[in-house]
């Protein structure tokens, strides 16, 4: 079995943008402020979206299972405040949910979380124990930086992030640390944005001691870690100046790391130096490079060959598409054994 641990909705119906762009020009216009049941998408069309796009790349390239969340770009958690987030949210989530249900084999649905700048974390717990309970979602992402590229909130070490990780840890599941849209000039969102936060939040967890704190919490970092594997040595040497034990016993009991890297010397790169075993395969696909690549004549985020043409042993290749997925993702290892897989 082949599963991708990082999917998102990004081509979900039109209408869904539509209903966000009046929430957007509500917070100007009281007057022009949607409801949520003005928000009317038919099962019909989210078959369309889903069988014409990601469903139709998963059968092309051999994936069994995507866990699928909410499109990162369009958490855009520095718009308006903790209603807007939370309204925009509980639709985002829901949607995710619906495709879920409708491809109960194929999706299996993780959670945004409605943050806002400079609002408490522990706001977001009501949503996250929502679609945990009432959804069946296997993970939330977790946004480091709810400002938009202006790194306002404290690291991920800070103590009022706790409450999140308290409920994380209670029904062991995992985050991913996805961060959203930069609104920041100097940042593109993902050609920058996404790579600065992975390498950030990596530091900000060697400096701490979060793990001491939390240790069955598990975080993973997309993008193959962003600059993490390429500056290892960097790392190594930063933990011990930091008077840290070496990264395997500081942060890699609980960190994991991705395979959304779109090409083969990068891949290579991650699975030298990071353990295997912290390596969850991924493609992020219909996200943020869509093209195929004139070198290869492949999608870039086709990232299944690039994993299984890195010489590794077809047990390894299992460990990484499917075992230590499991490992990491219990709810959803429990779900798949439900179904017999």
């Amino acid at each position: 079995m082949i599963i991708d641990c990082h999917g998102h909705y990004t081509t979900a119906p039109p209408a869904l943008g539509a209903w966000r762009e009046r929430q957007i020009a509500g917070l100007s216009d009281p007057s022009a402020v949607p409801d949520v049941a003005d928000l009317r998408i038919s099962d019909d069309e989210l078959r369309e979206s889903i069988e014409s796009n990601q469903l139709r790349m998963m059968d092309e390239r051999g994936i069994d299972v995507t866990i699928f969340s909410p499109r990162a770009s369009f958490m855009a958690h520095h718009i308006g405040d903790f209603a807007t987030s939370s309204r925009w949210a509980a639709i985002c989530n829901e949607l995710c949910h619906r495709v879920a249900a409708l491809y109960p084999e194929r999706f299996v649905p993780a959670a945004m979380l409605p943050q806002s700048p400079g609002v408490d974390p522990a706001t977001c717990v009501p949503e996250l124990v929502r679609t945990v309970e009432e959804y069946g979602a296997v993970a939330v992402n977790l946004n480091p930086d709810p400002s938009g590229g202006h790194w306002t909130a404290p690291p991920l070490t800070d103590r009022s992030w706790y409450p999140l990780y308290e409920k994380l840890v209670e029904y062991d599941i995992p985050a991913m640390v996805h961060v959203s849209t930069s609104v920041n000039p100097a940042f593109h969102t993902t050609g920058a944005h996404y790579l600065n936060a992975d390498t950030t939040v990596f530091m900000q967890l060697i400096q701490g001691d979060l793990f001491t704190d939390f240790p069955s919490l598990r975080l993973v970092v997309p993008h193959g870690g962003g600059a993490v594997p390429y500056h290892w040595g960097r790392f190594r040497g930063l933990a011990m100046a930091l008077k840290k034990p070496p990264l395997e016993e500081h942060v890699l009991g609980n960190v994991f790391f991705d395979t959304c890297v779109y090409h083969q010397p990068g891949i290579d790169l991650l699975l030298d130096v990071v353990p295997r075993r912290n390596v969850l395969f991924a493609s992020e696909m219909i996200g943020a490079v869509r093209d195929i690549d004139p070198c290869s004549g492949h999608h870039f985020d086709d990232t299944r060959r690039y994993v299984e043409a890195a010489g590794l042993t077809s047990a390894e290749v299992a460990d990484i598409q499917e075992h230590n997925i499991r490992a990491v993702y219990p709810r959803l290892d429990a779900l798949l054994q439900q179904q017999g897989r």
